[in-house]
């Protein structure tokens, strides 16, 4: 039997579920991006906070694909979010995405959402490649397709931010007073997200609708987040698992960890919901808690994906266990420490926590699914890292280790000679480059580093850092992974 509305009733004492009635929930939010961290995480605050204010349900939009909309739809807006960690599992029935859309046969549906005026926030978690930007400069790429396309057919965007300008100018249209104000808010791991997806949006508006810039500035807010949850990718065996556990069948549900974060800037241009009665932060700087997260739980997830992977670490928790990898991490974090701004928090405490985090063996979380998109990840996670390192005289070691890890990775062939399976924007770039310098390491890292986009103009010209990486990078082809690290780490 398949979760519902109906089985609501019938679902095990200990599966808690919403003490609010569903069909008296309006819609508040739109959120474009409704895959498994929105589900884990922003709608769990929404749901915790319709039984007293029901003005924020949510429509959930995903840009692509239909399958978690059709899933949303017949199981009546319902899904399992299962909280497991090496005690056990704690499974929660979530209702607050009370419509579910997708962009590519229903653009028109979304755009109208985000234009009514009961329609206070969007929010979005696309991932990075979703901005359509380059991470090197946090520019708008305007030789983007989608963004090319976008712009020439302003009415029927492809991409998240094509979809929020179209969004814009109808509610300028519709609304043009004070009750048109909105809020739009980055959930995804960008720098300062909130101003470099405003700083995208004026760029897209100046190009496509030059009189829209300055009806945004008054009416648009575009606060920053910091949001912090490990939820891996939904496996038939949690499928299977969660059925157990409900005693329905759930065709989305999702797995995560107990522990969650969400640090807002309180930057909204109307109302909003009472998220902080139900665990978020609300503050006037998110910057040193992004930079926080950012550079200790980002950077150290994505070294344990490139390297751990290519070593053989299939999830997370293996890499961690693994002492050579506990190690590296180690050794990353005491170089990004010096970067760190001042916190009014215990750092140590806080990375040995990240450290039991990882060590979850109930949330195995793969290496590969972290390592897709690096082109996009790694200028925020690794490289401004390293320029900061670089500005202030202070160790890169560690940081060039994990770029040349990336390099291996991206070349397209494991230590076994087993093709990687490399899910990127720049997949073909990276291929070219591997074919052109096969059996060159060197030649290998200098056409990596031309690549622009990643590296901006300045890295390839730091000899310090390229140098690193270049001899790092050659070790890991003639040695291997464990080989390089002992002998850094030694």
């Amino acid at each position: 039997m398949p979760l519902g509305r109906e089985t609501l009733a019938r679902l095990p004492v200990a599966v808690r579920r919403p003490t609010y009635d569903p069909d008296a929930v309006s819609i508040g939010i739109v959120h474009l991006g409704l895959g498994n961290f929105h589900r884990a995480h922003q709608a769990v605050y929404t749901d915790s906070l319709l039984a007293d204010d029901p003005r924020w349900g949510i429509c959930g939009v995903s840009l692509r694909s239909r399958g978690v909309v059709d899933a949303l739809r017949a199981q009546e807006g319902l899904y399992t979010l299962v909280a497991k960690d090496d005690s056990g599992a704690q499974p929660r029935i979530i209702a607050s995405v009370r419509e579910a859309l997708c962009g590519a046969d229903a653009m028109p549906a979304v755009i109208a959402r985000m234009a009514a005026t009961t329609t206070r926030i969007v929010s979005l978690t696309i991932t990075e490649k979703g901005y359509c930007h380059d991470p090197a400069s946090g520019r708008l790429n305007f030789a983007h397709p989608d963004i090319a396309h976008d712009i020439a057919q302003a009415d029927a965007p492809k991409s998240a931010p094509g979809a929020l300008l179209r969004a814009l100018r109808a509610r300028r249209a519709l609304t043009p007073t004070v009750s048109g104000k909105l809020t739009i808010i980055s959930c995804d791991n960008l720098p300062h997200n909130g101003r470099t997806l405003e700083g995208l949006m004026f760029e897209l508006a100046d190009a496509a609708d030059p009189t829209l810039p300055a009806w945004m500035r008054d009416h648009v807010t575009f606060p920053s987040t910091m949001v912090d949850r490990i939820v891996p990718a939904t496996t038939a065996q949690d499928i299977a698992d969660t059925a157990a556990l409900i005693k329905v069948q759930d065709a989305i549900p999702v797995m995560t960890e107990p522990f969650t974060q969400w640090v807002i800037e309180d930057r909204f241009a109307a109302r909003r919901p009472a998220w902080e009665e139900h665990g978020a932060q609300f503050v006037t700087d998110v910057a040193p808690f992004e930079l926080m997260k950012l550079r200790l739980l980002n950077a150290a997830h994505s070294a344990m994906a490139y390297l751990g992977y290519l070593a053989g670490h299939e999830f997370i928790y293996q890499a961690s266990a693994d002492p050579l990898f506990a190690s590296l991490v180690d050794h990353l974090w005491r170089e990004v420490e010096p970067t760190l701004p001042p916190l009014d928090i215990d750092v140590q405490q806080y990375q040995r926590d990240l450290m039991a985090r990882f060590r979850n063996t109930a949330l195995p979380h793969r290496t590969w699914q972290i390592a897709m998109d690096g082109s996009q990840k790694l200028p925020q996670r690794i490289l401004h890292t390293v320029r900061d390192c670089l500005a202030a005289g202070t160790s890169i070691d560690t940081l060039a280790l994990v770029v040349a890890g990336w390099m291996r990775y991206v070349s397209g062939w494991d230590e076994r000679g087993k093709v990687i399976d490399v899910r990127d924007p720049l997949s073909t770039e990276f291929a070219n480059a591997a074919s052109a310098t096969r059996g060159s390491p060197a030649a290998l890292c200098q056409r990596l580093l031309g690549l622009g986009a990643i590296f901006g103009d300045d890295l390839p010209r730091a000899a310090a850092f390229t140098a690193k990486v270049e001899n790092y990078l050659e070790s890991l082809f003639a040695n291997g992974v464990r080989a390089t690290l002992q002998r850094h780490l030694s």
